[in-house]
């Protein structure tokens, strides 16, 4: 299965565990490729804040993510009036959902180690449900 195989899938699989929780989210078309989608996924319920969310998962215990890519996530989402948040996924370990903020700066890159995504990251219930 290609990168982009596995990316999408998931892509749908965070979709399904959104609507499964009332929520409405969207996969942005061509999310990844260039300044056009910045984001994969935008997120919004009723009553609740709305994200753009960045959909990472690996199979090793850190994801790199080119600083453009996460400057131009940023960017758009504050243009946007969302919340950026990170959606990291490593093996053995379900969802994670992380601001930003908490990306080490590399050099060429950002990164997001698996024991950074536990110790500041939230479940899906902590991050979405526990805010207005």
């Amino acid at each position: 299965m290609s990168n982009k195989a596995k990316g999408s899938r998931v892509e749908r699989e965070l979709i399904k565990l959104f609507t499964e929780r009332s929520w409405r989210a969207i996969r942005t078309a061509g999310s990844g490729i260039g300044e056009d989608s910045p984001c994969d996924l935008i997120a919004a319920k009723f009553g609740k804040r709305g994200f753009a969310i960045e959909v990472k998962s690996s199979k090793k215990s850190i994801i790199y993510i080119t600083k453009e890519q996460i400057n131009d996530f940023v960017l758009f989402s504050s243009i946007i009036g969302l919340q950026p948040v990170l959606a990291a996924r490593f093996n053995y370990e379900g969802w994670l959902f992380v601001s930003p903020e908490h990306l080490k700066d590399t050099g060429k890159y950002f990164a997001l180690h698996i024991n950074t995504a536990k110790e500041h990251g939230k479940r899906f219930a902590q991050f979405f449900e526990d805010i207005v």
